[in-house]
């Protein structure tokens, strides 16, 4: 019997059947098969949707079950600090584990005080009580959290494991190198832009961010990854082969774990690794298969990532710069070093503007402008920023400043560009206005183009 090799379209079939299983179930994953068949795909497609669909069906029931308290009650002892504590209000949003559950605890008056500069992965104790969630915050599910922990006391704070460990004092570094070098407001950004810590950003320009449509240069993702590979290059391309693979592999996870595995770099991170596993055995994938798989792993491990916004938008974004930028980029008018940026923004633009207006209820049509203008020097942040950062954390303050300054002038400039942009984006009404008149633009040039092509054609 021939061998039938899947296509990219149909392992992207097989994707979307186990990620429909997840989140519609038996009913959904069945409309996937019946779809492949009304296609006709290959026989060995129709199994593997049918055997995705179930696997789909069967982790997100067990991944909704997994959501309930085992235990509640009262509690004292070593917790688990298992994400950085996050302003909330006037208060302190901390989540623990206790006994492999985790409970969202708020802190005020001095525990806030005590646990402020604590990171994830450090042991605290606590003494309180775990109750159930109410249902104003069932969201918090979603995080893998089953229950609110009523804090009464706090005790010591410890370090955690090894790992732990290291990437907390990456993350203490960079930030007092910042602090030491930048103004508050540019400091918590260039953390955000480096490793996507962004806690201690202001409101208001978090705010900014969101409505100039620059927030995903704060939300770690492949650019990251890729800068950090092109650093760590010079010294992994003098391993032999697999030493290489397996490097990549420590360098990708480590760089996960000091990102605090949020859904963007889960999706980066994993589809960094197949691509170095592709590499090593003398294949290349194309982008789009890579973003089906890690898409499938990341689901199978963890389904509630169904639901995740951040998730979401971080694989369609994926999926317009790999799939519509370079059949624009061609088609687009201009000089080419300009075709290339704007055909991979507006690429990940359309790819994600369904869920941005259903979720955030925008699509700024400033993002374009803003994205040209702030993204090639928020990459030059990226890539500088890890290693002079660490570096400027050993120096005397002459030195650190002078070691900082293009991270801080690069800074700077981001943020400038999302504050103009900000101030000038139109309300949702005029955006929506001013969007249906560029894409009616976008589409003249097209059937321009087209006829000029057929005119061009010899008869």
């Amino acid at each position: 019997m021939r061998r039938h090799h899947l296509s990219d379209p149909e392992v992207v079939l097989v994707a979307v059947t186990l990620v429909v299983g997840v989140w519609q179930g038996l009913v959904g994953a069945a409309a996937c098969v019946f779809g492949a068949w009304v296609l006709r795909r290959p026989a060995l497609v129709v199994v593997l949707c049918m055997v995705a669909g179930g696997l789909g069906w069967w982790a997100g029931e067990r991944a909704w079950q997994q959501a309930q308290p085992r235990q509640l009650g009262p509690y004292t002892g070593w917790v688990e600090l298992v994400s950085d504590p996050a302003p909330f209000g006037s208060g302190l949003r901390v989540t623990v584990e206790v006994d492999d559950e985790r409970f969202d605890a708020w802190l005020y008056g001095g525990p806030r005080r005590k646990l402020a500069d604590a990171q994830s992965g450090e042991l605290v104790w606590l003494d309180g009580t775990r109750r159930a969630l109410t249902a104003t915050q069932r969201r918090a599910l979603l995080r893998h959290v089953v229950g609110r922990f009523d804090v009464e006391s706090t005790g010591d704070v410890v370090p955690g494991s090894a790992l732990a460990r290291a990437s907390n004092r990456v993350r203490t570094n960079l930030r007092m190198a910042a602090e030491h070098t930048m103004a508050a407001d540019d400091a918590a950004l260039f953390t955000g832009l480096v490793i996507g810590d962004d806690s201690r950003q202001p409101p208001a320009l978090i705010d900014a961010f969101r409505a100039s449509g620059l927030s995903h240069l704060t939300a770690v993702s492949g650019q990251n990854v890729a800068f950090l590979l092109a650093a760590a290059l010079p010294l992994l391309r003098r391993l032999r082969p697999w030493w290489r693979w397996a490097a990549t592999i420590g360098v990708v996870g480590w760089f996960m774990a000091l990102t605090r595995f949020e859904p963007s770099i889960l999706r980066a991170g994993v589809m960094a690794m197949l691509a170095a596993t592709a590499y090593v055995r003398g294949r290349q994938v194309r982008p789009v298969r890579l973003l089906a798989l890690a898409g499938m792993v990341l689901v199978t491990i963890d389904p509630l990532l169904v639901w995740s916004v951040g998730f979401w938008l971080s694989v369609l974004a994926t999926a317009g710069v790999c799939v519509i930028g370079p059949w624009l980029h061609p088609r687009l008018p201009g000089p080419s070093w300009l075709r290339l940026p704007a055909a991979v923004t507006l690429g990940a633009q359309v790819g994600v503007a369904l869920p941005s207006l259903l979720v955030f209820g925008r699509l700024p049509v400033v993002s374009l402008p803003a994205n040209l203008a702030a993204g090639p020097v928020a990459g030059f942040v990226m890539l500088y920023g890890l290693p002079a950062g660490m570096l400027a954390s050993f120096l005397p303050a002459p030195w650190r400043t002078l070691v900082m300054l293009p991270a801080d002038l690069g800074t700077r400039w981001v943020a400038t560009v999302a504050r103009v942009a900000a101030a000038v984006e139109p309300s949702p009404r005029w955006a929506a206005a001013w969007w249906l008149l560029g894409c009616a633009c976008v589409l003249v040039w097209l059937r321009y183009r087209s006829r000029v092509a057929g005119d061009d054609v010899p008869s």
